[in-house]
């Protein structure tokens, strides 16, 4: 049996089935490695294959195009021509080659491919396609050759991504930027990288890297998978932004988009050799109507080659730290999951499985793995389905870690639909400590998703209309102030709780004002809401910075803590008529009052015997509290006979509305 159904007994009545995806997955390995006389990276080297590439004579141009009756590549180096001498041949399977002498293109020229099939013909950009741009006046995308005389160098080749906690700071480079455009690497770098390490994040997660066509798609509808995104700058550019990260103890890792591609066909998959199905599914599963793009049918080798030999591209050649996959359940389900309750186990296992793309993902892992053993493998899935973030000898999918995205639904729950006074201590704790025993996640409260046009972020729910008026330091306002004592709380009990590690979006620990609008003709092509201002959190004269400043002492607390998210959680106090909530790990005591008007004076609660200090207070006025309580106090547990063999004793404290307390416990 499985150790994930040993586990896990509710999973024993779908054993077959977690054993049917479990036994293909092998056989598959079997053979790809070819019984285990090779490894899977040994496999994955299609980009070094397929594509342009740069040989010891000269260049090769390869393609796979079963459908294509003649293939030319043309570019600036012919005139945009057909020429014999840049026509390619076939050579079986399906795949077209061409070997050009050094001096037939050279580093920038542009090219594309001319397609020829039965009925029709058509330009189409090179599927392993490392490096295009897009014309500034015609908005028409090229490949374009990038074989620098000087090969970018790497000053820290060897770097070890950090173990958890993992802090990730989830960023997309071209909104970075507070100016109203597209932001670079080359400011990202310069600009961002340190605020990110100063703010205490050790992980950044880039969105959008690879290349895509319409700017406002946040990067979820890809067009060419080897490439990134040139609108950014350089390929180069991108390498000196993870080298300079790395140098800053920093890990990089990429939203990496396997879930599904765009659907244009001049620069992307569609119909890239004229059939419909060469990367995609032919029949009714082709279109994601939710998403209107195309499904991968990853069934096909040559599908399975792609992905794979793109999972160890970016790892090898850019030096990325892992990869956080999007749309695992729009993967994992024929349904992709719309309109789908996932109640109950019987919903992950009713025949709406697709096993093949299951095999995929739990490849992917394992070849991630074996490219770097410390790599980084995070599943965005919402369905919840079991053994994601279990290894796959144990009958798992092999990610080191899932979202928690149950996490951030249920803040958005409570703020909108009950009063401060009804949250429910006991299910606050329930919500933010509920997940499989033998999986870790990624906890978070809020991601991009929460701050796109269409949602709102937490900050907005909290204070709404009230942020354009009153976040300066000379106007009070009670709605504000409400609003930033739950803005760390929130972050707080989020943060403290985890299994794994934490997220969140940029400028979202400040509390960014404005909401997430791409340029599109609804709003002139205006960038105004596609930036973050940073000077918002800079300017000493508003309230911004008392979020930043929290999050970052609240990162350090935790930090302070070896191991932290495999310390247990032990709860120690909950009343619900009260609005409070108490726990701990290892020495540090967690205590919330999310009670919006009653202030408690000597609260008692059970803890370990032993002095007590306060760490951390939400309600100091650096934070923008009020400071009503000395910190400097220390706290003594009360002896109690009664509770004398458990060594506890009564802990008696002021708690003040809408306030969050750390003690440290420093001696018995």
């Amino acid at each position: 049996m499985l150790e994930l159904i040993k586990n896990d007994p509710w999973l024993k009545p779908y054993e077959s089935v977690i054993q049917k995806r479990h036994d293909k997955y092998l056989a598959k390995e079997k053979e790809i490695t070819k019984d285990g006389s090779k490894s899977l990276s040994d496999s994955a080297n299609g980009h070094m294959f397929f594509g342009l590439n740069k040989t010891s004579s000269g260049w090769s141009m390869r393609e796979w195009g079963p459908n294509a009756t003649e293939i030319f590549m043309i570019g600036s180096f012919n005139d945009w021509k057909e020429e014999d001498n840049y026509k390619l041949k076939p050579i079986g399977d399906g795949v077209w080659e061409l070997m050009l002498p050094e001096k037939g293109i050279k580093h920038l020229d542009y090219y594309k491919l001319s397609v020829k099939w039965n009925g029709g013909s058509g330009e189409r950009i090179p599927a392993w396609c490392k490096h295009l741009v897009q014309d500034k006046d015609t908005h028409i995308f090229s490949a374009q050759v990038w074989e620098p005389p000087q090969k970018f160098v790497y000053q820290h080749p060897h770097f070890v991504a950090p173990t958890a906690p993992l802090f990730i700071y989830e960023c997309h480079v071209g909104m970075a930027s507070e100016s109203e455009g597209v932001g670079t690497y080359n400011e990202f770098r310069t600009n961002i990288l340190p605020k990110i390490k100063e703010k205490g994040y050790n992980v950044v997660q880039l969105m959008a890297i690879q290349e895509h066509p319409y700017y406002g798609s946040f990067g979820y509808h890809v067009s060419s998978f080897f490439a990134p995104s040139s609108r950014f700058g350089t390929p180069d550019e991108l390498r000196q932004l993870i080298d300079e990260a790395h140098g800053m103890g920093i890990a990089v890792i990429m939203d990496l988009v396997h879930s599904h591609a765009v659907k244009n066909e001049v620069e992307g998959l569609g119909r890239l050799d004229g059939s419909y199905d060469l990367y995609f599914h032919g029949d009714d599963r082709r279109l994601h109507q939710a998403w209107d793009s195309l499904c991968f049918n990853y069934g096909k080798d040559e599908v399975m080659h792609f992905l794979l030999s793109n999972c160890k591209y970016w790892l090898e050649d850019f030096k990325f730290d892992g990869y956080r996959f999007d749309g695992v359940t729009s993967m994992i389900y024929y349904s992709h999951g719309l309109e789908e309750s996932f109640s109950g186990y019987e919903d992950y296992y009713n025949k709406g499985q697709d096993l093949d793309a299951i095999c995929y993902l739990t490849l992917a892992n394992k070849l991630i793995h074996e490219v770097n053993p410390r790599a980084i493998t995070i599943a965005e899935e919402v369905s919840g389905m079991p053994g994601l973030a279990a290894d796959p000898d144990k009958g798992g999918y092999g990610f080191d870690y899932r979202m928690a995205m149950n996490i951030p639904d249920f803040w958005i729950k409570i703020i909108k639909e009950l009063k401060d006074e009804d949250w429910d201590p006991s299910a606050i704790f329930w919500e933010v400590t509920n997940r499989r025993a033998d999986e870790k996640t990624i906890s978070y409260v809020e991601s991009h998703d929460q701050a796109l046009v269409g949602d709102k972020t937490i900050i907005f729910r909290l204070i709404d209309k009230q942020m354009y008026w009153f976040m300066s330091k000379f106007s009070p306002s009670m709605p504000v102030d409400r609003g930033i004592a739950l803005h760390k709380m929130i972050r707080l009990v989020t943060a403290s709780t985890i299994n794994g590690g934490y997220l969140t979006f940029m400028g979202n620990e400040f509390g960014h004002p404005e909401w997430i609008d791409f340029p599109r003709e609804g709003n002139d092509w205006s960038y105004k809401y596609a930036r973050r201002q940073w000077s918002l959190e800079e300017d000493s004269t508003l309230k911004y910075h008392y979020m930043s400043d929290f999050d970052k002492e609240m990162l350090a607390l935790i930090k302070s803590v070896n191991d932290f998210p495999d310390t247990p959680i032990t709860k120690i106090w909950e009343k619900k008529s009260d609005n409070v909530l108490a726990y701990m790990r290892e020495d540090l005591l967690f205590i919330y009052n999310f009670n919006p008007t009653n202030s408690y004076t000597d609260y008692g609660m059970l803890v370990p015997e032993g002095e007590y200090k306060v760490v951390l207070n939400t309600d100091e006025e650096r934070f923008g509290g009020f400071g009503l309580t000395n910190d400097s106090i220390h706290h003594f547990s009360n002896f109690d006979g009664l509770y004398k063999k458990e060594h506890k004793g009564w802990l008696r404290i002021y708690i003040p509305a809408h306030t969050a307390v750390v003690l440290k416990k420093i001696c018995n």
